[in-house]
């Protein structure tokens, strides 16, 4: 069963690579189906569970970067989460998205992309770790030319996303996700063509798997 895990700035096509890898490793890709097992698991609404992913549009990590701040009170040097201001604190619905991905993983392997997922599965024996990146100018370009924006509006969608997507890593994994040495391949999808990253990818994983 293989397994890949993606690590994507915004702007490298990490919504197209995923799947086409996926699809052609003949495994599932993980996406979608992780705030849903999580809100099933906490029994609480899809939308919650979304707050707290960092892969949806409103993510924790947007919290995290600035748009909004978690409730908490510093004691004793130690941030703590005021009770009832969030009823399920955020490292619960990340230790969950940690298990759906784990558990996935181990029974049916699979493309997840995002969520630290290369942190999570670091000792997942034949895992493939990848990272989508790119100059900030060219995945600005992209970005605009994919939803026909105009530069200033795609840079800020670019460089708001990054920041959000990062934090979530610092926050809870304290670390840098663009750090190298977290990846087996890194791979700049906006030089390199699409199918090509495809590709590559995919026959990486069958190397190492």
């Amino acid at each position: 069963m293989r397994v890949v895990t993606i690590s994507a700035t915004y702007g490298t096509a990490g919504n197209v690579i995923g799947p086409a890898v996926a699809e052609m490793l003949g495994v599932p890709f993980v996406d979608r189906a992780i705030p849903g097992t999580v809100a099933e698991e906490l029994g609480c609404t899809l939308e919650e569970a979304l707050v707290h992913d960092d892969r949806a549009e409103h993510g924790i990590g947007r919290l995290l970067s600035g748009a909004m701040r978690l409730p908490t009170v510093t004691f004793g040097g130690v941030d703590t989460y005021l009770p009832g201001a969030m009823p399920t604190p955020p490292e619960e619905f990340v230790a969950h998205t940690e298990k759906v991905i784990r558990t996935t993983a181990q029974a049916r392997g699979g493309v997840i992309l995002g969520r630290a997922g290369a942190i999570v599965l670091a000792d997942h024996p034949g895992a493939l770790h990848v990272r989508l990146d790119a100059p900030l100018e060219r995945r600005i370009r992209q970005t605009a030319a994919f939803f026909d924006l105009g530069e200033r509006e795609a840079r800020k969608i670019v460089e708001d996303n990054d920041r959000a997507r990062a934090a979530y890593v610092r926050h809870f994994y304290r670390t840098d996700p663009g750090r190298s040495t977290l990846y087996h391949l890194v791979v700049d999808s906006t030089s390199i063509p699409v199918p090509a990253c495809v590709e590559l990818i995919a026959s990486a994983a069958e190397a190492i798997g």
